[in-house]
């Protein structure tokens, strides 16, 4: 191989596309060509952002549609038995290896992408059960301890809260069953009542309309738990009349 050739096959190393062979000659070529050498470096850099600007989530549960359809679909013969073998022009023998390059980028982008958000949303998914067990943990421990008090409400709107409190332990719990969806991505946000003063305490999951949840800050001082619908993200300070108030 020449070492023009050489220097056209950056982008398909860069890609791990080249034969066990023509990759040892090329490793040997980088050590003697900075250029390549950079640009080899630079591909794969680009390789890697393209693959995260194109990623995208797979829906939830795609993969057990997918796998529960295969036993029903027929693979299609193949179209033709003969190929056509058209002559490459001289220019065109040139420009190939940057062609296949590209292409080799395109897919890797697309590849590389499916697999970092898969990974991304594994990590995500385990993240999420490890807080939710931890969360049922302390909530759990919460009720049974001596000193637990529960104060049951509807709200108002729908659906129903439990709030649970253990001065000794220092903590507060709610627990809601049947909350109805609240319109324009308004979220449902917790607050103690301290002097007449409410205080910030924790949002509800969006989305869920049945849970648990601890609270942020104790029990000490205050004496009801307010729930109240807020824009996205929360409030400092309520925007709505409350939903219910549960005294502690």
């Amino acid at each position: 191989m020449s070492t023009v050739d050489l220097h056209t096959l950056t982008g398909a190393y860069a890609l791990g596309a080249l034969s066990e062979q023509e990759s040892a000659e090329f490793t040997r070529h980088l050590a003697q060509c900075p250029a390549c050498t950079q640009e080899v470096r630079e591909l794969q850099e680009t390789a890697a952002r393209l693959a995260l600007a194109v990623a995208e989530v797979p829906p939830a549960g795609l993969r057990t549609r997918v796998m529960a359809a295969l036993p029903e679909v027929r693979q299609l013969p193949p179209r033709g038995r003969h190929a056509t073998v058209v002559p490459l022009r001289r220019g065109m023998r040139y420009r190939l290896p940057y062609l296949a390059a590209a292409a080799c980028l395109v897919v890797a982008a697309l590849a590389g992408g499916l697999a970092v958000h898969a990974q991304n949303e594994a990590d995500q998914q385990r993240d999420r059960t490890a807080r939710a067990a931890q969360q049922a943990a302390a909530v759990s421990a919460l009720m049974t301890a001596p000193d637990a008090t529960f104060h049951t409400t509807a709200l108002k709107g729908g659906g129903s809260g439990t709030v649970v409190a253990s001065k000794r332990r220092g903590q507060t719990a709610f627990l809601y069953h049947g909350l109805p969806a609240l319109s324009g991505q308004r979220v449902y946000e917790l607050w103690y009542s301290r002097n007449g003063a409410m205080e910030p305490a924790g949002l509800v999951e969006t989305g869920s309309s049945s849970g648990a949840m601890l609270l942020t800050g104790g029990p000490q001082g205050a004496d009801g738990v307010g729930v109240t619908a807020e824009p996205p993200g929360g409030s400092s300070r309520p925007t709505t009349a409350p939903l219910a108030v549960l005294r502690l």
